[in-house]
């Protein structure tokens, strides 16, 4: 097998790993609450991490049989087969539980990984195509798949830290993109654009249109990010990062890049 097929497929069992555990601890939680409003959160941010990995294992064909699995188990069917009303939440994760086991097993029961087969022959999805700044794409694009792998390890300090650093980076390149004279209407500061607070940058591109109000679901923990940095760097005990600020941070990250690329 090709090595860098292998790194891959080893590199997506890992991933799948991490969410099959994160699955069982959701359904567990489901069953045992299922009116409870941050289990119904925590289940969709799992349902969309889901999402983004099955949509990369199938090459971002619908028609893989790996995405019409995915998309099945959010239906419920008939006693005549026909596809009905939405399954219940805990039914979900189960099926998508099973997805997921189905992805390993394709992936670890032949010498080539079928199930991305289509992936390895057309270009992985490009999430930053939406970024003017061309040399900072791949330093974004790492910097995502850093800070997925951070969640799954659970390290939320580091995955809050490298989403924030994202989002800035993002903004930062669409205000710069717009311009001074055409943000002067927006309220915006006197000085340049890399002068301005984190928050200075989130509150104009607010302003300018260039997002929407994605941001206000934004944790204290997160506006404040640089200071985690720099408590570290000066060996100050540092803030209690939480699994709820770094997943929310991740899914404020995920709004406002389908605010500065609609056509996501």
């Amino acid at each position: 097998m090709d090595e860098s097929l292998r790194a891959q497929i080893e590199t997506y069992l890992s991933h799948l790993d991490g969410l099959i555990h994160r699955g069982r601890q959701v359904r567990d939680t489901l069953v045992n609450h299922p009116s409870s409003k941050s289990a119904i959160a925590a289940t969709r941010a799992w349902q969309e991490d889901c999402g983004i990995t099955i949509n990369q294992l199938s090459g971002g064909s619908k028609a893989h049989w790996l995405a019409r699995s995915f998309s099945e188990a959010f239906l419920m069917r008939s006693a005549a087969g026909h596809a009905a009303e939405g399954a219940a939440p805990e039914e979900i994760v189960r099926r998508l539980l099973k997805v997921l086991e189905q992805a390993v097993a394709s992936l670890t029961g032949t010498d080539d990984g079928a199930v991305i087969s289509a992936s390895s022959q057309a270009p992985a999805p490009h999430r930053f195509d939406f970024v003017h700044n061309r040399d900072l794409r791949p330093i974004v694009e790492q910097a995502y798949t850093d800070s997925r792998r951070a969640l799954e390890q659970e390290d939320y300090d580091l995955a809050l830290r490298t989403s924030c650093g994202i989002l800035e980076a993002i903004i930062t390149d669409a205000l710069e993109h717009q311009g001074l004279g055409a943000l002067a209407a927006s309220d915006s500061p006197s000085g340049k654009i890399a002068d301005w607070s984190f928050e200075t940058r989130l509150a104009v591109a607010e302003r300018a249109g260039l997002i929407r109000g994605g941001c206000a679901r934004l944790p204290a923990i997160a506006r404040t990010y640089r200071d985690i940095n720099d408590a570290n760097g000066e060996g100050q005990s540092e803030p209690s990062v939480s699994e709820r600020d770094a997943r929310r941070t991740g899914q404020v990250l995920h709004v406002v890049m389908r605010d500065l690329d609609p056509g996501r």
